[in-house]
């Protein structure tokens, strides 16, 4: 999540002077918004020396059903606990209810963090 910091503003109304500058661990990024389609990656640096890969866009999860775990193909995002609207736009989060050929899945990954999407099988 992105830091805004503090208000420039008192509850009066009145102006807050900056006590000091952002620092490096302070950092914030704009969310990952993982959608469906052609897979594209991004790899960033995290903390440490340590580094994260992004899934921009993908089209493939790893589905858990019965012990076993196949690769299926995403057609659709059918429902996003996390915002509505990420449903409508085909965007992939952690929770989210996506249409697979292997049948209707719910994700447990988290594919902005991870670059990858792992989800179980839903029975409907």
């Amino acid at each position: 999540m992105k830091d805004q910091g503090r208000s420039t503003r008192k509850r009066t109304g009145g102006r807050l002077r900056p006590i000091k500058k952002k620092k490096k661990y302070e950092l914030g990024r704009e969310p990952t918004e993982t959608q469906v389609g052609e897979p594209r990656y991004r790899t960033i640096d995290a903390r440490g020396r340590n580094s994260k890969i992004r899934a921009l866009t993908t089209d493939v999860a790893n589905v858990t059903t019965d012990g076993e775990t196949v690769s299926a193909t995403i057609t659709d995002v059918v429902e996003n606990g996390a915002n509505p609207n990420y449903a409508r736009r085909n965007i992939i989060t952690k929770g989210a209810i996506i249409d697979t050929d292997e049948g209707t899945a719910r994700v447990t990954s988290r594919p902005g963090q991870t670059g990858q999407v792992n989800a179980v099988l839903v029975d409907e």
